[in-house]
This record gives structure tokens, sequence and C-alpha cells, in this order.
């Protein structure tokens, strides 16, 4: 891993030399990077004014998933969810060409299935005990974390899904995530990136608490515009080319989150202002398409039929830690 180039700029066109990247600015925003490269690979683009190290990736260069790094997250509240592609469900994973392809597919019985993929889990992912009482006691064996980590900074490079009715997300969750009201000990969900329409970045959302309507808490980066109602303030929805990769990236320091897209910070610093809150735990890693409606409707969303065939393509996902 070389650092190459560290700069600084307040708009129009950058040229990041030997990195063969561009980055375009709105007149007046401002980006502050480090260039990162790691051999063979498009650099990363880190936060400026901090020093990393590398401590983690997948660079997908292989031709099949590294399962020392990944799981498939198949259940949801320990019972198997049926819009969740599993690695009996061939195609559902394609590595080739040192991308990680995750198309949507439709079963022969009609189901439609696409890939969540984590490198750890919650309690819920596991199965539940047939046996088990009322509430889901005892629970089976946990499966090991093949990764987690707290503080520094999270980037994935990816090209979005390019038709509707399914979504992708890159995010971070706990392992006991939503088991107790503490955010320090149980952790924050990280949305890091999430796209519910093609060429659609939504808020960056951070959720805590319990999970039930009247214990979850939340907060977003951007913040929410005064006097807008709802959970997300739609007017920062970000448009970006659809047909083109984008990189997301979450700098998770002791005292907030900042969130930059294509290494331009995306929103003011989060999680230190009134009514928010900073995990102090390990979380990990999910990469993750799904298929809309089956969770909350109980049907699938009519436009799956067209989108079949469909990708989301991850080029990398990073860690670096602080030196």
């Amino acid at each position: 891993m070389i650092r190459i180039l560290s700069w600084r700029h307040l708009g129009g066109w950058i040229a990041l030399g030997a990195a063969s990247a561009f980055l375009v600015l709105a007149p007046g925003a401002r980006a502050a990077v480090t260039v990162e490269t790691v051999p063979g690979e498009v650099p990363s683009l880190l936060p400026d004014g901090r020093s990393f190290k590398l401590i983690w990736n997948d660079e997908f260069n292989g031709t099949s998933l590294d399962d020392s790094k990944w799981y498939y997250r198949t259940n949801y509240w320990g019972r198997r969810a049926q819009w969740f592609a599993g690695p009996e469900d061939s195609g559902a994973v394609v590595v080739t060409n040192g991308m990680l392809h995750m198309p949507l597919l439709k079963r022969p019985d009609g189901q439609f299935v696409s890939a969540s993929l984590q490198t750890g889990s919650r309690l819920w992912d596991e199965p539940l005990d047939p046996k088990a009482r009322p509430g889901g006691w005892p629970w089976q064996k946990r499966s090991r974390p093949k990764f987690q980590h707290r503080f520094g900074y999270y980037e994935c490079r990816c090209r979005l899904q390019q038709k509707p009715g399914w979504w992708s997300a890159f995010w971070m969750q706990s392992p006991g995530q939503g088991a107790t009201l503490d955010p320090r000990e149980n952790g924050v969900e990280h949305d890091i990136m999430e796209s519910f329409e093609p060429g659609e970045v939504r808020v960056h959302a951070f959720f805590y608490g319990g999970y039930q309507r009247e214990e979850i808490r939340r907060f977003q980066a951007p913040r929410k515009t005064p006097g807008i109602k709802g959970a997300a303030d739609r007017s920062a929805t970000k448009l970006v080319d659809k047909t083109e990769f984008h990189t997301f990236g979450l700098l998770w320091e002791p005292d907030g989150y900042t969130v930059f897209i294509d290494g331009v910070q995306d929103g003011e610093k989060v999680g230190c202002g009134p009514g928010e809150a900073v995990s102090q735990t390990d979380e990990f890693l999910l990469v993750t398409t799904e298929a809309k409606d089956y969770k909350w409707k109980g049907k699938p969303d009519p436009r799956l039929d067209d989108a079949v065939g469909d990708e989301f393509i991850v080029d990398f996902v990073r860690v670096y830690d602080f030196r």
C-alpha cells in the first residue's frame, strides 16, 4: 500500500495524477482525501488529516466467494426468509474479473431471491432451535464472526442496481444490535449506502436502541432540515450516475461519524449532537441486496419480473484502522 497524493480543493475537475482517477466537485463543495493504492487495484479515497493502515479487504480477485470472509444472511428473526438467496442458489453470487456480482434471480417456483453477505451475525441471524420456548430460548450455537472491528474507515466501491423493484446497501451492525438500549455497548446500525431506486442514494441513517417502534432512535447525515416531517429528509437523497462505479466510505471515530461519497464529505459529522450516539463496540460489515415488499407486505414488488438478471456489482470492500 503506497500513499501517492494528498490534496484539498474547492470545486471543479481534479485529476489524481498517477492514480488515473477523477472526481467532479460541485462549485463550493469541499473534498479532503488521501489517495491510497492497493497494488494493481483502484485507489481508496481516505479522509485527509489522519493516518491509516489497511487491516482487512476483499478485492474479489478469485473465482468464487471467499468463505473465510463472508457468510450468507439467510434468516430473519431466526427463521429462514424466502427472499434471501443462500449458497444453494446457483448464480446468486458470482466472482469474476475482480468483481463481486450479486444478481436478482427467480427460482423455478416463482420466488425472487438475491444475496445478502455479512462478515458476522446478530443473534437473530441464527436459526431458532425447533425445541425453543416462546421467545426463542434457547438459541442455537452462535456462528463465530469472520471480521468485526470498531473505529477507522470503512469503504466500498460499487455499481448500483440498474432496474427498480429491488435494492442494495453497504452497512454495519453489531452482534448484540438492539439487545439493550445502550448504543455504546450494543452498537449503532450504520447505513453507509442504501439505494432503494436506481441512481438514488438515500441519506446515511444511524439506528440505535431496540428495534421496536417505541424504542428505536434514529439520526442521519446530512442532518434533517428543520421543519421536515417523517423518518428521512427526502431532499437529501443524492442522485448518482447508476452506470458508473462509486465509492462510499464511513469515518467512524469515538466521537462521531463522517460519510463520504466519491471522496467528498456528505453532510456534517454526526453522532455528537442531541439525541445521537456513537457505537463503542465491534461491528461487522454487510453488502446486501433485497427484493422489495416481501418483508413488509408479504408479496413481491410487481416490477421484479423485469429486473431479473439485473446486478449489484462490488469492486472492493476495505477497512482501515488508525495508525
